[in-house]
């Protein structure tokens, strides 16, 4: 680890991964707002799943690089023509760096653009002191929010983007697959918009337990053998009107189906990592209940970055949409971000969100 003093005003702390198992906390230069961008202080960054196997495994896009797109901080400096944004405002992060010109983004559908930048994998992110964004890519937030549950804004934002990507209605009844962030975040976006029933499918009795806090109407262990049987008498027999897999686990993206109603919607926000094959009993319920199926990409739409980012900031400042002491395993110094890394080594061992504080 290279501990190097923080002396230099044009230098940084960050923690730069090298290749393969190898992050390194070390000194580099320190990035100045171009026009149109602001120059962040990082204050948190959440360590995304996406970010393991860049750092454990081999998915990282190039060396040296700086990894780290959930964030918050506060404006430290802007750059020639930023017209909303100044110094000492509280922001979150918003990663994604659309081209604007593709056809999907002249669409409004910015997560889609195949022209894209990303600011912590294809372009140096937050785990660093500090960071320079575009304006549009600082959301504001008030000082009601933590700088902690502002890191959550991205989570929150995929989350609520899988809602919108249904004719979701209130009055309803909801079905949320996995109980990890994502799932909690879902579960909590059902309930602000109205749903009359919500209930959440885990196999951990803990995050049920925490599901039931934060506002499910009802949990059911899918360990349970009659597990199927407590979720049709909790719908009278019918199913559920909207189903959301937030695992990206080919068990609950199968078992998404039967839970189905008539003429219903399922959305799977998670991402699998691993092959998936339906039956054709599986496959005939499509047909014979006629409900509609799709997914969900990142978190995005129009005005950029759009209704996602602004309601995430809304909900959590009036208290409706909570961050759970429990979604953070741990807050780990910038300095002993390898630490951090290390840790998910060990299957289990990271229960929640590590943030690294990027000031200590």
């Amino acid at each position: 680890m290279n501990t190097q003093n923080k002396t230099h005003k044009n230098t940084m702390m960050a923690g730069v991964v090298h290749q393969k198992n190898d992050i390194r906390y070390e000194a580099i230069e320190k990035p100045q707002p171009k026009a149109n961008e602001v120059l962040i202080k990082v204050k948190y960054t959440g360590i995304c799943g996406s970010d393991v196997p860049r750092v454990n495994g081999d998915a990282c896009h190039f060396f040296p690089n700086v990894l780290g797109h959930e964030f918050s901080g506060v404006i430290e400096e802007v750059g020639e023509d930023v017209r909303n944004l100044k110094p000492g405002d509280l922001v979150s992060g918003v990663p994604l760096v659309p081209c604007m010109e593709c056809e999907d983004c002249q669409r409004g559908d910015y997560s889609l653009c195949k022209h894209y930048s990303f600011i912590g994998s294809r372009q140096y992110g937050s785990f660093a002191e500090y960071v320079a964004v575009p304006e549009k890519n600082a959301v504001k937030f008030d000082p009601e929010i933590s700088f902690a549950q502002a890191a959550f804004f991205e989570p929150a934002t995929v989350a609520l983007h899988g809602i919108r990507r249904v004719p979701y209605e209130g009055g309803k009844t909801v079905a949320i697959l996995g109980g990890g962030t994502i799932g909690m975040m879902t579960m909590q976006w059902a309930k602000i918009f109205g749903a009359r029933v919500i209930c959440v499918f885990d196999i951990v009795e803990e995050r049920l337990k925490l599901a039931r806090k934060l506002g499910a109407s009802d949990t059911i262990n899918t360990k349970d053998e009659d597990f199927m049987d407590q979720a049709m008498a909790i719908t009278d027999g019918k199913g559920f009107d909207y189903v959301f897999e937030t695992a990206g686990n080919t068990i609950t993206m199968k078992m998404a189906y039967p839970l189905a109603a008539n003429k219903s919607h399922i959305c799977f926000i998670g991402t699998p990592t691993r092959e998936i094959s339906f039956t054709v009993d599986e496959w005939e319920m499509m047909n014979r209940k006629e409900f509609t199926l799709t997914g969900s990409w990142m978190s995005y739409s129009a005005p950029f970055p759009g209704a996602e980012w602004r309601d995430t900031a809304h909900f959590l400042k009036t208290g409706q949409l909570k961050v759970d002491d429990s979604f953070i395993d741990r807050i780990t110094p910038l300095s002993k971000i390898d630490e951090a890394f290390e840790a998910y080594k060990i299957p289990g061992n990271v229960k929640g969100k590590i943030l690294i504080d990027s000031e200590a």
